[in-house]
């Protein structure tokens, strides 16, 4: 029986810290519906999209890692799932210009942020876009491309983001029409709304947000951090052993987040009898810390090396350009950006191996001005296109390091590729069904 694959998008801003309701409301929901059969998770750092929100460099630079390191210390798996910073693929802001080069001005005009902050200019009395960036206004095209580039099936978000995805399958038809040719070059993505993952109360009992400044940190502070918020958390002023109103207590929506349904259920029962505030808060914080402290010391870890993020984020962008720079290639095809019909240097070289019949690679400059190889087989056909490299003798010692290898000990990740890899660089990603012929042809130059 076959299982059918859905791919599923999530993307979270780099433009502060996580907190409480940042792991409860999407983080942990996600991670689990990463693990369930059929599901192909694509999550993502929104890095560009921070630059909309903040221009504070240094605390962009600072989300980046906190993020990150918050998502793989919860448990995110990135050998299962696709995890990669949004501007670590380029292909994302080329796919986001063309799509605006089809997008409606007049759709861009009735997106609720923007006509948000028309309404806040007009209500000042000064000019309707003042503060009103491109960034801002477009803001809802980057989203597009960010479900686009993938093909995503289902992207989960908040009720406020409905009209984004609207605005995505908008767009996306409009370019399957203009470009496609009587194909369907771009799925419509789904909206997902998880009304069962909870929202949490922030202090003052809004929802928890960095807007309201009522947030309760997750990891950053320690438990110490963790208590003050708590304990700052408003509450009525009915005294120890006095009955509570459990059901109106931001205390209990807090507890049922990270507790069973028998122990919310002995926490709700302890309230209406009596149970102060005070202990109510201490109950919560050792609940919550039973949860999230073994994860704070993995986050701990982590930040201090920030290293190890970046490779694992460098793993993920290969993984989603993998998809992404096929793709683009395809749609640079339909929107009619074709490559010149004349041999390149690639093409000539593959003739020459077919013509002189032994294999060889080939290295080249990309489009980026970075230095790749490619591996063409006896016959001249294409086996394989190294990553990208800033230093071209690196990439040649190691591409010479493979010729002669044994390659058939390596095993495919969970994508079907083979990782050909060196003194802790890679040279390419091979798909498991061509390494025998990768094999042959390193053999024979």
């Amino acid at each position: 029986m076959t299982t059918t694959t859905t791919r599923v998008l999530t993307g979270i801003t780099t433009s502060g810290t996580p907190h409480l309701g940042n792991y409860a409301g999407a983080i942990r929901p996600a991670i689990q519906s990463s693990t369930q059969p059929g599901v192909d998770a694509f999550f993502f750092l929104a890095d560009y999209h921070a630059l909309i929100k903040c221009d504070d460099p240094a605390r962009i630079a600072r989300s980046r890692l906190e993020i990150a390191a918050t998502w793989l210390a919860a448990g995110l798996d990135p050998d299962h799932v696709t995890f990669y910073r949004q501007s670590d693929v380029p292909e994302i802001p080329e796919l986001c210009w063309m799509l605006a080069c089809v997008t409606a001005k007049g759709l861009m005009n009735r997106a609720h942020a923007y006509k948000a902050s028309v309404d806040a200019n007009t209500a000042n009395a000064v000019d309707p876009d003042d503060g009103v960036t491109m960034g801002l206004f477009s803001y809802p095209v980057l989203m597009a491309a960010d479900i686009l580039m993938f093909n995503a099936h289902r992207v989960p978000v908040g009720r406020d983001q409905i009209q984004h995805l609207e605005m995505t399958r908008d767009i996306a038809q409009r370019f399957n029409h203009l470009y496609g040719g009587g194909e369907a070059l771009f799925a419509l993505p789904e909206v997902q709304i998880d009304d069962e993952v909870a929202t949490l109360p922030g202090l003052d009992g809004r929802k928890m947000s960095k807007s309201y400044n009522n947030t309760i940190p997750l990891f950053e502070g320690g438990p110490k951090a963790l208590r003050a918020a708590v304990s700052r958390i408003v509450t009525d002023s009915r005294q120890p052993g006095e009955p509570k109103d459990a059901e109106g207590s931001h205390l209990l929506t807090l507890y049922r987040a990270f507790a069973s349904a028998d122990e919310s259920a002995a926490f709700r029962a302890a309230l209406e009898e009596g149970l102060g505030w005070g202990e109510a808060k201490q109950a919560l914080c050792e609940r919550i810390e039973a949860q999230i402290g073994p994860m704070r010391a993995q986050y701990a870890d982590l930040m201090a090396h920030p290293g190890r993020i970046e490779d694992i984020l460098q793993a993920g962008a290969a993984k989603a350009r993998r998809i992404a720079v096929p793709f683009m290639a395809r749609l640079r095809e339909a929107v009619g950006l074709r490559a010149p019909a004349r041999a390149d240097g690639a093409a000539r070289a593959a003739a020459d191996a077919a013509r002189a019949g032994r294999a060889r690679i080939v290295s080249f400059r990309d489009e980026d001005g970075r230095f790749r190889q490619r591996l063409f087989g006896v016959d001249g056909a294409e086996l394989l296109l190294s990553e990208p490299f800033d230093d071209p003798k690196a990439l040649n010692a190691l591409g010479r390091g493979f010729a002669g290898r044994d390659l058939s000990a390596l095993a495919a990740d969970g994508h079907g590729m083979v990782r050909l890899e060196a003194d802790g660089l890679c040279w390419a990603h091979v798909p498991a069904e061509r390494l025998d012929a990768v094999q042959a042809a390193l053999a024979a130059i």
